[in-house]
């Protein structure tokens, strides 16, 4: 939720979790790649590794707790 007056904080959770391209794109991470993976392909693991785009739907919520981004 936007913030009402004052000044505007980064939220740190999702500084942590969030890069801003310098184009105002956003990164984030995958999911599935913190355990079972002995089931998972070379390939598969591999991707996850790389970092994804966060859906158009998504992109304002995050840079709304990204101000200064």
């Amino acid at each position: 939720m936007p913030r009402v007056g004052g000044k505007a904080k980064t939220r740190k959770a999702v500084a942590k979790r969030f890069k801003v391209t310098g184009t105002g794109k956003v990164l984030r991470r995958h999911q599935g790649k913190r355990h079972l993976l002995q089931g998972k392909s070379r390939k598969r693991k591999r991707a996850l590794g790389k970092a994804g785009l966060v859906s158009d739907a998504d992109i304002k919520n995050v840079k709304e707790n990204l101000p200064f981004h």
